[in-house]
């Protein structure tokens, strides 16, 4: 099994780094980690660094010792997935399994189909809830880069979102239609994948032809309609496969 991550503010160079606060608290009453134990300390944002217990301390602080720092660089291509707010906790969850996945940006959209609205303490609650599955599911997940979680957008934002994409798709969930599957599309080596992701009652008419004037295509994943929270995760999968990503 993999060393356990935790999340610090800014990885420290090498020498003796006391792990407190929250973090400290889960490492030493629910981890339980102890002295030659190992574990690996990120920032999020790409640099990690491999540790070893030196000793625990009370409940909440551990004294670590770091060797070396490191720093991933940032895959190719990047892959955006614009998430429709689906109901309830479905948001955290289709949250959760993308950044399980892979995907590397999500971006919350209020189509105009969507039940869920954000608006006032209530988004930015429901945005902060977002941002907090990314990062604990990227722990979980033993990344070293988490997906960046933007502000609420609006169909207009998402179409300029678009328009700079090296390829951006509509997930759509008519089998037939002309521009084809995912799975047989001509995907970019490198620069940036936007896949749209739209609500339980689908894109809009109206958008999809503004997502067709920033060049977006519609496409669909399989036979099967997929649920507003498990479309992102689907095709972020597709992708990652496709382009070489999961080789």
């Amino acid at each position: 099994m993999t060393a356990p991550v935790f999340v610090v503010d800014a990885v420290p160079g090498a020498g003796n780094f006391l792990l407190d606060g929250p973090e400290g608290r889960h490492a030493v009453s629910v981890k339980r980690l102890r002295e030659g134990e190992e574990l690996v300390l990120v920032d999020g944002r790409g640099r990690w660094a491999a540790c070893e217990v030196v000793a625990a301390e009370g409940k909440d602080q551990l004294t670590v010792q770091v060797a070396e720092v490191h720093e991933d660089p940032a895959e190719e291509p990047r892959i955006t997935v614009v998430q429709a707010l689906p109901k309830g906790d479905r948001g955290e969850l289709a949250v959760e399994t993308m950044t399980e996945t892979g995907v590397d940006a999500i971006v919350p959209w209020a189509a105009s189909r969507c039940i869920t609205q954000w608006k006032g303490d209530r988004g930015l609650k429901a945005l902060a809830k977002w941002r907090s599955t990314a990062r604990e599911a990227g722990k979980q997940s033993r990344r070293t880069r988490f997906p960046e979680i933007a502000d609420l957008m609006t169909s207009k934002q998402v179409a300029a979102l678009l328009a700079e994409a090296d390829f951006a798709a509509v997930l759509h969930e008519d089998r037939d239609h002309p521009s084809g599957a995912l799975a047989t599309a001509d995907l970019p080596a490198k620069g940036s994948v936007v896949l749209v992701v739209g609500p339980e009652g689908g894109v809009s008419p109206e958008e999809l032809a503004t997502f067709g004037a920033a060049g977006a295509k519609p496409y669909r994943l399989g036979r099967s309609v997929l649920r507003t929270s498990t479309a992102g995760t689907a095709a972020t999968a597709l992708v990652l496969g496709r382009t070489g990503r999961w080789s």
